[in-house]
């Protein structure tokens, strides 16, 4: 394997060398040596269908028979505008859909959208933001800026200097009873600064990256009220959350709340090409729209592929032909009943199950990362990152290779835990 390529999280050369993949076929990776790892989370949370599906593939092909790509600047084409119509649909006041290439760059998007739009409305000093302690938002200079400098992106904490950081909510889904605290930091700082807040940031229900952990709609339905009294925009980032991993299409009506922004991405596609969306509500497209200069200032290369776009077309579809609920209600259910004997273990702090997401909190990096060597031996794949060792699976996975999959996952843990190694900590 070339020492050249620069992977992500990691050094030049790797470290440890990254498995060479061959081939992807339905919920199984093949390496190069021909061994079959059974892939536990979907490709960072993208693969809800698993690898090659039939359908997104025969979309793909049928769509670069006809236009490939073309720009979107002056131009337009039927799979982005089906794609539009499609995801407004699923939205509620969310009439404007804005593509882009991935998930960070969303977040950007929304952002710029939150200040054009208080710009538009004669408040141009309302450029600050609102973010969650634990938050993770991408990678990009303006998601880095939103989220937890304490977190991933400690190197870089200057890039959210103007950033407010407010308590995260008590964890726990139905945890309505103490989330005082959480919500009079959120409440102190709007007060005292909402002349100069345009938004508040978080992901709902399920704060990924940077906690792994869920908390309550209640909190969620409380931050919507205190953004409206103090007429701050809320934008929900559903790039790892939507699509049905919390158990509702998108997280945040969990909540039955309407955000003025809504980024998505990660499964849009099913997880065979990058791509996302930025969606805004009525209020901030006729806005931006109709006050100088009268245009959204942002505007991708790439923005709308046409494959992209019919491949995120077909996965909707399937999304809903597969009757996907049942389907991950199916997966909670059995997680629930095949990792909660973990939580006795010497070693493991918690573990907690929402939709098709598991997650077992180790009590160390070094022990949650001690997993990853003794999964691949096993046959399945898992990446654990800081303590938390998790999965997200397919949803279409076979009665048969759940489970395997949730036995092995397991096994493996208790292993660990029995061993009590260590080792180097894995990044996400």
């Amino acid at each position: 394997m070339t020492a050249r390529v620069w992977h992500p999280y990691n050094s030049i050369p790797a470290k440890p060398t990254p498995l060479a993949i061959s081939q992807t076929q339905g919920h199984l990776l093949q390496l190069s040596n021909g061994v079959q790892l059974i892939d536990g989370i979907a490709s960072w949370w993208t693969a809800i269908f698993g690898y090659n599906h039939p359908a997104l593939v025969e979309a793909i092909a049928q769509q670069s028979q006809q236009l490939s790509h073309v720009m979107f600047g002056g131009l337009s084409h039927p799979a982005a505008e089906q794609l539009a119509e499609s995801l407004a649909s699923r939205l509620t006041d969310t009439p404007a859909i804005f593509f882009s290439d991935s998930g960070s760059v969303a977040v950007e998007v929304a952002l710029k959208m939150a200040r054009q739009y208080w710009y538009a409305c004669g408040k141009p000093e309302k450029k600050r933001f609102v973010a969650l302690r634990h938050g993770y938002h991408g990678d990009t200079w303006g998601a880095m800026s939103v989220s937890d400098p304490e977190s991933l992106h400690q190197l870089f904490r200057d890039a959210s200097e103007s950033t407010c950081f407010v308590t995260a909510p008590d964890y726990g889904f139905t945890n309505t009873m103490h989330q005082s605290l959480a919500l009079a930091s959120l409440e102190t700082c709007l007060r005292q600064q909402h002349q100069q807040i345009a938004a508040m940031i978080l992901e709902p229900i399920w704060q990924g990256a940077g906690a792994m952990n869920f908390y309550s709609p209640a909190y969620l339905q409380a931050v919507r009220h205190l953004c409206t009294r103090y007429h701050v925009l809320l934008i929900c980032d559903e790039i790892a959350t939507g699509f049905g991993k919390t158990g509702a299409y998108f997280a945040h009506q969990h909540a039955q709340i309407q955000p003025d922004i809504v980024c998505l991405g990660k499964a849009i596609t099913g997880g065979m090409l990058s791509l996302a969306a930025t969606c805004a509500s009525n209020a901030i497209a006729d806005a931006i729209s109709q006050h100088l200069p009268q245009k959204l200032m942002h505007g991708p290369t790439y923005m709308a592929n046409a494959l992209a776009c019919a491949c995120a077309n077909a996965s909707l579809k399937l999304l809903d032909e597969i009757n996907w609920s049942d389907k991950v209600a199916n997966w909670q259910q059995e997680m629930n009943a095949a990792l909660a004997s973990l939580a006795l273990l010497e070693g493991v702090n918690e573990v907690r199950v929402l939709g098709h997401i598991a997650v077992v909190e180790m009590s160390s990096a070094g022990l949650a990362a001690a997993t990853q060597a003794r999964a691949i031996a096993a046959g399945i794949w898992i990446r654990p990152f800081s303590q938390w060792v998790y999965l997200t699976p397919a949803y279409t996975m076979t009665a048969s290779e759940r489970e395997t999959l949730l036995v092995t996952f397991v096994e493996v843990i208790q292993q660990t835990c029995w061993a009590q190694d260590s080792a180097p900590i894995a990044s996400i």
